[in-house]
C-alpha cells in the first residue's frame, strides 16, 4: 500500500465503496469494531481492499495493514465474514516481526463488500444521519445488518432477528445521532449477541472565501482532514477550479450573494480571507445573516473592531450570540509563519470547534486521547 492510498480521507473511502458496488467488483472492507487500550484508530475506522488490487485507508498507524491485505484473499474465497484480534499490548513480544508495542487490543471485521453496503453509501451521501448494525457473535449470524434511519431501525438482511433488531435500536439512534461507533453486549430473553453500531455522519462543510495563494494549503488540508471543502470567489473568478484543484466545489458569486452560494447547518464552517476590507465586511454580514455558526476572519483583531463600527455607523448591530460565531484573529496559537503553518492553525481551530474541544496538549490531558463512547449494554425481560 503506497502512502498516499493509506492516508486518503475517510470520505474517499466511503466513496469508493460506492463506485466498487456500482461496478460490481470484489472487494474487502476492514473495519475496526473494538479496541481495548490505546491504538492509532478508533472503533469505526475503515480500510478498502480490491480484489488484486491495493489497499485505501487505513485502521492503524501502518502496523497491520498489510497483515489484513494478505487475510482478504482468504475471506474473498470464503465469501463470508471474520473477525480477526490483534493484541499489541505486549512490548516484549516481536508482533510479525514488527516490534510494536501500540499498547492495545483490536479486533478488526473484515467483510466481503455487497450490496448490505449500500444504505452506509447512501445515506453518507445524502448528508443524512444513519448508523449500521452488524452481528459480530451471538445468536445470530456474524455480518447480518440492520439499518437506523429516519427515527426507525430496519433488517437490512433476512438473517437479522427481530429481538435483537428491538434490543439495539436505542442504541442505534444515540450513535446515529452522536456519529461514533461502538460494539455493545445485547441480552435478551429470546437470545444475546454482541453487535457493532458503526454511526454514520454528514460530512462537514468548509467554505473559503477568497481566492489568493493562501487559500492553497487551506483547502489542501480541510479535504484531507475530511471536511467537503467550498472555494467562494468574487468577480468572475472563472479559474477557480484549475487553481484549486483539492477543492470539492468551486462557486463564483458577489458578496451580497453569499446567502444564496452557501447551504448552512450545524456542521456549517467558513474561512473569510478575502484580504479585501469591503469584500471581507460584506461576507462577514451575510454569513452571521445566515447563521453559520462559525466564521473564521482573517487579519488583526482591530481590523474586526474597524468592521463594527461601520456596521454600527450604517445602523446594523449584533447581538452577543451572533459575534461568538465570529473567530478572529482565526486560528490556534500554534507560532507558525509559512502558508501551511497558518493554514494548519486555522484547520487545527476549525477541527477543534467542531468535534467540541479545547485545545491544549495531549500531555495536559487527563484519561485518554479518544473519547470513550459510554453506551450501556441492552437489556431486555
Amino acid at each position: 500500500m503506497s502512502e498516499q492510498d493509506w492516508s486518503v480521507p475517510e470520505t474517499e473511502v466511503l466513496t469508493s465503496i460506492r463506485t466498487l458496488l456500482d461496478g460490481d467488483r470484489d472487494a474487502v472492507v476492514a473495519t475496526v469494531v473494538d479496541v481495548e487500550g490505546s491504538a492509532y484508530r478508533r472503533p469505526g475506522a475503515k480500510m478498502l481492499v480490491e480484489e488484486g488490487g491495493e489497499g485505501l485507508g487505513h485502521i492503524t498507524a501502518g502496523c497491520l495493514e498489510d497483515e489484513v491485505f494478505e487475510l482478504t484473499a482468504e475471506v474473498l474465497a470464503a465469501g463470508e465474514p471474520r473477525i480477526e484480534t490483534y493484541d499489541l499490548m505486549n512490548d516484549d513480544e516481536d508482533v510479525w516481526g514488527l516490534g510494536v508495542g501500540c499498547n492495545g487490543i483490536i479486533d478488526i471485521l473484515l467483510e466481503p463488500l455487497d450490496e448490505g453496503y449500500r444504505p452506509a453509501v447512501d445515506a453518507f451521501e445524502s448528508g443524512e444521519r444513519a448508523a449500521m448494525v452488524t452481528v459480530l457473535s451471538g445468536d445470530a449470524p456474524l455480518g447480518a445488518k440492520a439499518y437506523y434511519r429516519d427515527g426507525a431501525i430496519e433488517a437490512e438482511s433476512d438473517d437479522f432477528p427481530d429481538w435483537l433488531l428491538a434490543a439495539v435500536e436505542d442504541a442505534a439512534e444515540r450513535l446515529a445521532a452522536d456519529g461514533t461507533s461502538d460494539s455493545i453486549a445485547i441480552e435478551t430473553a429470546d437470545g444475546s449477541a454482541e453487535v457493532f453500531v458503526d454511526g454514520i455522519e454528514p460530512t462537514p462543510d468548509l467554505y473559503v472565501f477568497g481566492g489568493g495563494h493562501d487559500v492553497a494549503p487551506l483547502v489542501e488540508l480541510g479535504k484531507m482532514n475530511d471536511f467537503r471543502v467550498t472555494v467562494v470567489g468574487y468577480r468572475g473568478a472563472a479559474d477557480l477550479r484549475e487553481r484549486f484543484p483539492h477543492a470539492d466545489a468551486v462557486v463564483a458569486t458577489s458578496p451580497g450573494k453569499v446567502g444564496d452560494a452557501i447551504e448552512v447547518d450545524p456542521s456549517t464552517y467558513s474561512v473569510v480571507m478575502t484580504h479585501n476590507f469591503i469584500d471581507d465586511r460584506l461576507t462577514v454580514e451575510a454569513l452571521v445573516d445566515a447563521g453559520v455558526p462559525y466564521i473564521g476572519l482573517m487579519g488583526p483583531h482591530e481590523r474586526f473592531e474597524e468592521m463594527l463600527e461601520e456596521f454600527e455607523a450604517e445602523g446594523r448591530t449584533f447581538d452577543e450570540e451572533a459575534l461568538e460565531a465570529v473567530y478572529t484573529p482565526i486560528g490556534l496559537d500554534l507560532g507558525g509563519a509559512t502558508p501551511y503553518g497558518i493554514a494548519t492553525s486555522i484547520v487545527g481551530e476549525v477541527l477543534a470547534v467542531h468535534n467540541d474541544r479545547e485545545p491544549k496538549h495531549l500531555r495536559e490531558r487527563e484519561g485518554t486521547i479518544h473519547e470513550r463512547v459510554e453506551v450501556p449494554d441492552a437489556a431486555m425481560d
